[in-house]
């Protein structure tokens, strides 16, 4: 499926099954998957939507969805290995749809052997989108998007742990928008320069990263470790990323004592 084709699947799911429940989901439409982890019927059938088509173009591609990995835990273990892959993440900041914040996205990305090749972030409240392929830049809306620099006035950081937020050496860290796909634009756009993460979810980070990675950041974890799929790396906290290498080297030491 070529990337237009992708983003414009995303545009045509978005508009059947999750803008109307925003601002509109109804009773018995939001559930628990664990406590405080939410998930409404929107996601459910978006992911199922999503993933029937990219079957449907290949239909021995490995798709690893999150709500999918609710129901076969195993799932993002096989991704490492894949020839051909995906991630789907339905409804990425779910907790901000239920509570009618704008602040959401659908985020997919394609693996070869393991690796992103192209990602794709969609705000369907925001009316806004970016696709990358790796290689070839990062796209906001159709434009070329200009590669991250260290800034010279200080570093703004945020958590997506509320425990950690607060000063930490020369640091200050706020939260985050509690949904990566907004989280990693910010960075992109210029709106911070770092975000430290408490989890490594493949659904998560892989859209983002690949895009980080196309515009000269960095996205390790605290030991200096690149992300990746490894089963070593699902799930696991300490995740920093940053605008450019100079600042997680900056970052990194003034944080690393808190995990």
């Amino acid at each position: 499926m070529d990337t237009q084709a992708v983003l414009d699947l995303m545009r045509e799911v978005a508009e059947q099954v999750i803008t109307p429940r925003f601002q509109a989901l109804g009773a018995g439409e939001v559930m628990e998957k664990n406590p405080g982890d939410l998930v409404t019927v929107a996601d459910q059938e978006a992911e199922r939507l999503i993933t029937a088509a990219l079957l449907a173009d290949d239909p021995g591609v490995l798709v690893v969805g999150e709500e999918a990995t609710a129901v076969d835990p195993g799932l993002p273990s096989r991704l490492a290995g894949a020839a051909h892959a995906y991630t789907v993440d339905p409804i990425d900041g779910t907790r901000n749809f239920v509570h009618g914040s704008a602040d959401h996205a659908v985020m997919i990305s394609e693996l070869r052997d393991g690796e992103p090749v192209r990602a794709w972030i969609l705000h369907p409240a925001h009316g806004v989108s970016y696709i990358a392929e790796r290689g070839a830049g990062v796209y906001r809306d159709g434009v070329r998007l200009p590669a991250m620099t260290m800034p010279t006035d200080g570093l703004t950081v945020v958590t997506s742990t509320p425990r950690l937020e607060g000063r930490h050496g020369s640091l200050d860290l706020g939260p985050t928008a509690w949904s990566c796909g907004i989280d990693y634009p910010w960075l992109l756009g210029g709106r911070v320069d770092g975000i430290l993460y408490s989890k490594g979810l493949p659904w998560d980070h892989c859209p983002g990263s690949l895009m980080v990675d196309e515009l000269g950041g960095v996205v390790r974890f605290l030991d200096g470790s690149r992300y990746d799929v490894s089963d070593r790396a699902l799930g696991r906290a300490g995740l920093l990323v940053a605008c450019s290498p100079e600042a997680w080297d900056e970052v990194a030491p003034q944080v690393a004592h808190l995990y």
